[in-house]
């Protein structure tokens, strides 16, 4: 064992956060610390490096066993030298040897003769070379650049970064360290995904101990080993991956129930028995006895979820057009930084867009281009009916700092009940009299979750979300992301939580050579894709031959070329023919597709019952037979793409 807890009980004031608790770190856990919000999973962090102490039980480490702790609070700390040099001072005795050997130099220039001297020197080399000091700076780097870090940056000064940056600075200090031990509180957090992906792939070669506190299910699902719930003031500990926690824990809350219920039968048994009998001369003693062994059962806890649940209505005012918004040759820059030069790209009807890719690359500022709050050359097209609410951190400031998070709610035009907003807000983790509270003495993360609540609640066919999840526990994700499936509106979203753009996501925009790419499909095709077209760039690098130097004074001969495969010629002509049914069935559909639509908007259609269901019957088959032909297209397109690469 590394660390543990044993038998702890901690509280703060009343409120109990763990009970008799025991859990130990072992040599190669990577643990996932969960559990909903303000269950006390920080809490329990700094329990275990020693900054809370305990009411009862103890916190035992082994006592050679060292700990890095990244936390929000090390956003303090602050500094005038570059972040090389702070993401080096990770490495404490290698600095100090550094400092020795450098002194001890000077002094043997003076003192060539001095033997003790020599073996000073000689002896801090050594442990120089065994601590491999001498790669301290390559490795700062490295890490640093797999952190989303350029070359630039590395001689910035450390204050001069924002908030998110600073975290990774220091997060970058704490690999660097290689404690025994590694406790991260949201290490995600700050990361586009690059960073996320490279962090992953860090982790999971590193060979010490790792606690990690997350809502990314995806994260936790590559990294972790065991999962360690806090749950109504226990800890459950489960071996396995966040998926294998999900359905272990169904099993584990079915069987609990059950148990539970057959207890309570045979309860009700015993006290018809006791109560029947109790008076009756024969039986008092009986039944005393019976009362006796009641008294001293251990009883098994009914199943309480404590979580919210989130039905939302989504009411939509207008239907919009086909085309909401168009961005026609567009161009954005920020003095030297170019974000999107002459690029243009379309958002239709019934598109859920996830806007991806590494910090600094535009997302949030193409967001705002699509949202018309930021200026740009080129031309933005507003579609027919389109009515839009946008979600962003500066959203904060709309709000009516006097308002209570119910009157902030009632004032959405949403026109739900009360009820119905209080039943909204538990799932955006306001419970119970939270709803009551002041928007200004809120936190800003609080204030965050209110506005995106504004948001989605609206009746707004047109979402624009930037970051929406980075409040939000696991759970209310799921919610989140259950709710926007439901929305008949179209969305474009930023965010790094991969589970979040998963379960949302139908089409994928991606930054790309200052262009808008556009993939359709969900974001797990879109990865597969991107798996195979580098398996197929790096096979065409792998089978490239070697330039041939041909004798200056023979001519190429048409005879020395490679003949063709007159098979994989007939394969791609087959290919070309396929696609050009494909296309001219895909044309077909598109017609009949928007024939219905335009007949959906006849008012007259929906004064006759028949003719509506019948309606609605073939817009849906139309819709499913346009999708499937989508996805045969793109098929067949990349087949022939993989044909022609061949010859």
């Amino acid at each position: 064992m590394l660390i543990g807890l044993q038998n702890v009980t901690f509280e703060f004031g009343a409120r109990v956060i763990v009970e008799d608790a025991t859990w130990h770190i072992q040599p190669g856990d990577r643990v996932g610390l969960i559990g909903y919000n303000g269950t006390g999973k920080s809490t329990l962090l700094k329990v275990l490096v020693g900054e809370y102490l305990p009411s009862k039980g103890s916190v035992e480490k082994s006592k050679d066993t060292t700990i890095g702790y990244l936390h929000q609070d090390l956003l303090s700390f602050d500094t005038s030298e570059n972040i090389t040099e702070v993401a080096l001072s990770a490495f404490e005795r290698v600095r100090q040897l550094e400092k020795e050997i450098e002194t001890l130099g000077y002094e043997l220039e003076a003192d060539t003769e001095n033997e003790e001297l020599l073996i000073k020197y000689t002896d801090a080399l050594h442990e120089l070379d065994v601590l491999d000091g001498y790669n301290i700076h390559h490795k700062a780097e490295e890490v640093l650049h797999g952190l989303g870090f350029s070359n630039e940056d590395l001689i910035r000064p450390y204050k001069e970064f924002s908030g998110g940056w600073r975290m990774r600075v220091l997060l970058a200090k704490m690999i660097l360290q290689q404690p025994d031990v590694l406790l991260m509180d949201e290490p995600t957090n700050h990361l586009d995904l690059p960073s996320i992906e490279w962090l992953e792939k860090y982790l999971l070669h590193y060979k010490g101990s790792v606690v990690i506190v997350s809502h990314d299910k995806f994260f936790l699902n590559k990294m972790v080993n065991k999962i360690v719930e806090v749950y109504q003031q226990q800890i459950h500990i489960y071996s396995g991956d966040y998926e294998f926690y999900e359905q272990e824990k169904m099993i584990r809350i079915d069987m609990q129930q059950k148990a539970f219920e057959n207890q309570q039968d045979y309860i009700r048994q015993q006290e018809r028995f006791i109560e029947r009998f109790k008076a009756k001369a024969s039986k008092a003693a009986q039944a005393q006895s019976v009362q006796k062994r009641l008294d001293k059962i251990d009883k098994i806890e009914d199943v309480q979820l404590e979580r919210p649940d989130l039905r939302i209505n989504f009411q939509l005012d207008k239907v919009p057009g086909k085309v909401l918004v168009s961005l026609k040759d567009v161009s954005k820059n920020f003095s030297s930084i170019n974000i999107v030069n002459h690029t243009s790209a379309e958002i239709d009807r019934g598109d859920k867009i996830a806007l991806i890719g590494a910090n600094g690359k535009g997302k949030s500022t193409v967001l705002r281009m699509v949202a018309g709050t930021e200026s740009f050359s080129g031309e933005r097209v507003w579609g027919h009916n389109v009515e839009e609410s946008f979600y962003a951190q500066h959203q904060l400031e709309a709000l009516t700092m006097t308002h209570t998070i119910l009157e902030e709610m009632q004032s959405c035009g949403s026109k739900k009940s009360d009820v119905e907003l209080r039943s909204l807000m538990g799932a955006f983790l306001f419970g119970g009299d939270d709803i009551d509270k002041k928007i200004r003495v809120l936190s800003g993360g609080e204030k965050a979750r209110v506005a995106l609540a504004k948001t989605i609640v609206s009746k707004a066919n047109f979402l624009i979300l930037d970051e929406p999840t980075n409040h939000l526990d696991m759970h209310s994700v799921d919610l989140l992301a259950d709710a926007l499936n439901k929305y008949e509106g179209s969305i474009i979203l930023v965010s790094h939580d991969r589970y979040f753009i998963s379960k949302t996501a139908n089409k994928i925009w991606e930054i790309v050579d200052h262009q808008i790419k556009e993939f359709k499909g969900s974001y797990q095709e879109w990865v597969e894709w991107n798996e195979r077209m580098a398996k197929q760039e790096a096979n065409k690098v792998e089978t490239k031959p070697e330039p041939k130097v041909e004798p200056k004074k023979e001519q190429p001969k048409q005879v020395d070329k490679t003949p063709i495969n007159k098979d994989v010629q007939k394969e791609l002509q087959r290919q070309q023919k396929q696609l050009q049914q494909i296309e001219a069935n895909l044309n077909k559909a598109k017609t009949e597709k928007l024939r219905i639509e335009a007949a959906m908007g006849d008012p007259s259609i929906y004064a006759d019952k028949n003719k509506f269901v019948q309606l609605e019957n073939d817009y849906k088959s139309i819709q499913l037979q346009f999708n499937n032909l989508n996805q045969e297209y793109e098929t067949a397109f990349e087949k022939l793409m993989e044909l022609e690469a061949g010859i």
